[in-house]
């Protein structure tokens, strides 16, 4: 019997939240779109209800298309795992859409399985040694960066123009601290985070 069921997966994650070039391409591939099943999700993990959903109907009869390889998963492990359930677990047949030759319904004798298992191994060793070399280069720049001095995330706000002299009042205890927050117009945790912080910089 031929592979009559076909089926695409796409994931995005929550940063990227753009899916439209994955579902464009499985669609180009003749896949139905009430075949194309698609999470939102991290790739850290496979706890992905569309994708379980998926796996439940793949079988020796199924042809599943994914864009690239790495919607399978980031680490190795996990796309090697994910290999061995869909096309050894389920006999599935997998089409990777952006490397030809990763469909396993060409070459079926022995060599063409090892070629396949091979570039399987090949990608997702690059695809996670990038993904480690990406978090490790914004991990040393947030370092460099506050080694410099530099502060990250949004500026602060400046103070406003009577902090000065409400400051002075409030440190020679001619006004209480309440009234200090309340002539500054902040919240009286705020004006004591902000007057502890003027106190060192002066």
């Amino acid at each position: 019997m031929g592979k009559d069921k076909i089926y695409g997966y796409a994931r995005v994650s929550t940063r990227e939240q753009n899916e439209d070039r994955q579902i464009i391409a499985l669609k180009e591939m003749g896949v139905p779109e009430q075949n194309i099943f698609l999470d939102k999700l991290s790739g850290k993990n496979f706890e992905r209800p569309q994708y379980k959903k998926l796996l439940r109907k793949l079988n020796g009869d199924s042809v599943l298309y994914i864009k690239s390889i790495d919607r399978l998963g980031r680490s190795y492990r996990d796309l090697s795992e994910q290999w061995q359930i869909i096309t050894k677990e389920k006999g599935a047949d997998v089409v990777v859409i952006d490397m030809p030759i990763l469909d396993t319904r060409r070459e079926k004798n022995l060599l063409g399985t090892f070629i396949g298992d091979l570039i399987l191994a090949l990608l997702s060793y690059v695809a996670e040694a990038e993904y480690r070399t990406i978090h490790q280069r914004q991990a040393e720049g947030i370092a460099a960066a506050k080694a410099r001095g530099v502060m990250l995330g949004r500026p602060p706000k400046p103070l406003p123009e009577n902090f000065n002299e409400v400051y002075r009042k409030w440190k020679e205890g001619i006004m209480s601290t309440e009234e200090a927050a309340r002539q500054v117009n902040m919240p009286l945790s705020t004006y004591r985070y902000k007057a502890k912080r003027y106190e060192i910089l002066t």
